[in-house]
């Protein structure tokens, strides 16, 4: 692992994780300590601040480590960041299904991103000790990836159905449920007792989809360095731009046409990385040519088929899809009765 010489690895660590808490206080407590709809514009804003900040870190680390930990960790950032894409996609399928209204799901993101941050440190933890006593466990990584590159391409994606879901039943058992939105309270008072309210359960369903997504995302940061620090710290300041990126990304989602395809082909290149470790090494420079490559294709491609299509990429809203795709549920159906209801409304 990196160190400074003459400091403990450990005030790395925590110096790392007061910085990201300062971030988040910063963030929450002064610039989105009123709840507020995020439009587009202060979206892109704050994706830059983000995305800045995580340039300045790289700097730090060229200079102190050298050029090649920098261009690890620019890799393994660009990898979370490009990963993550479909993952916005999902979430917000998951909020039109529980109807969230975009002012509250600032919120539930936050805290998503804060759970996301402790378990992404767990998982890398077990990752980075399994690969320190296990050789073969680089080969379990390769042939994981090179499975969810293919289900990426070829798995029929499923409309999210919260009244199908493993995860909402299991929670209902547990907890109470209200039925009902509480403003942005996580917890109310039904019936004299103590229920979660829909707010918490979208950010229980949101928090353990996560957990699945990163199944692929780690051990393809993995497959770029096995340095558990560069691992971590690239793997959160992607993380910490996930929310402005998703209010983007909610606007603009007609430019993604083809993301699958791309993602789909940069977790099989990963795969193979990790499978031909052995025989062949293929430098950090190479993967991260190769990741753009795909990534910079990917997107001229799909902005290519919607102007063909002739319809304004903002009309390809993914909300708009959501809906649609929640049309075909039956009318008997909650979701249905919840969700459409709320869209199609007699004007006055």
């Amino acid at each position: 692992m990196i160190t400074i010489p003459g400091v403990d690895p450990l005030f790395m660590w925590v110096g790392f994780i007061a910085l990201i808490l300062v971030f988040l206080l910063i963030d929450l407590g002064v610039f989105n300590r009123k709840e507020h709809e995020i439009g587009i514009k202060e979206a892109l804003i704050w994706a830059g601040v983000w995305f800045g900040a995580a340039m300045i870190f790289n700097i730090w680390i060229y200079f102190q480590f050298g050029q090649e930990p920098a261009l690890d960790f620019f890799t393994g950032y660009l990898i979370e960041k490009s990963l993550s894409v479909d993952n916005l996609f999902v979430f917000l399928m998951i909020f039109t299904a529980f109807s969230i209204p975009r002012i509250y799901q600032h919120r539930v993101l936050f805290w998503g991103i804060i759970g996301a941050i402790i378990m992404r440190g767990l998982f890398i933890g077990l990752g980075a000790a399994l690969l320190q006593r296990f050789e073969w466990v680089f080969y379990v990584f390769g042939a994981v990836l090179i499975y969810g590159a293919y289900r990426m391409q070829f798995n029929k994606e499923e409309r999210f159905d919260p009244g199908k879901s493993v995860i909402v039943r299991a929670v209902r058992k547990v907890f109470p449920v209200s039925t009902r939105l509480d403003g942005h309270r996580f917890f109310t008072r039904e019936n004299g007792k103590t229920a979660i309210t829909v707010l918490f359960l979208t950010l229980i369903v949101i928090e353990l989809t996560d957990v699945v997504f990163a199944f692929d995302s780690i051990p393809a940061i993995f497959a770029i360095t096995t340095d558990p620090f560069l691992v971590f710290t690239s793997n959160i300041f992607a993380i910490l731009g996930l929310r402005s990126l998703y209010f983007v990304l909610a606007a603009i989602a007609g430019m993604f046409e083809y993301l699958k395809t791309g993602l789909a082909i940069i977790l099989g290149f990963i795969g193979v990385k990790l499978l031909v470790r052995e025989f062949y090494h293929i430098p950090t420079m190479v993967s991260l040519i190769v990741i753009a490559a795909v990534l910079i294709v990917t997107m001229v491609a799909s902005v290519v088929h919607a102007r063909r299509k002739q319809t304004p990429i903002r009309k390809h809203s993914l909300e708009s899809h959501v809906r649609k795709e929640l049309m075909a549920v039956p009318s008997q159906h909650p979701v249905h009765r919840v969700v459409i209801r709320k869209h199609h409304q007699p004007k006055q």
